[in-house]
């Protein structure tokens, strides 16, 4: 079944690696280019998950999911943080803001993608 996933990353390569592996996989996704821009994307439509970098200029990916999850249409999206972080500080601030999960970069796409399935 078709998904849509919103794909929260400042860097363009990411963001296309990130998204041709999700709609190779037949999912919807709609893309941002940080935590502002992510936020402005949360319209009321439905969103299954949302994948997002931690480090981001403007807004940081946890203050964006923080922020996300004050939103009633968003509160339960699951979050899946994919970053370059991997430090359990940041892990653990990342779950108490409300991510699900945590996938460190380079990743491969399989990975990502079964990540996908358990989560969206």
């Amino acid at each position: 079944m078709s998904k849509t996933l919103l794909v929260v990353d400042d860097s363009s390569s990411v963001r296309q690696v990130v998204g041709m592996a999700l709609r190779g996989a037949g999912h919807k996704v709609i893309e941002a280019v940080d935590g502002r821009d992510a936020l402005m994307k949360l319209d009321g439509r439905k969103i299954h998950l949302v994948v997002s970098d931690v480090n981001m200029p403007n807004m940081d990916g946890i203050s964006f999911v923080k922020e996300m999850k004050t939103k009633p249409a968003y509160k339960f999206t699951p979050v899946l943080m994919l970053t370059t972080e991997s430090q359990d500080a940041k892990k653990v601030e990342g779950k108490a803001a409300g991510a699900k999960a945590w996938l460190v970069k380079p990743f491969k796409p399989d990975v990502l993608l079964a990540a996908v399935a358990k989560l969206a």
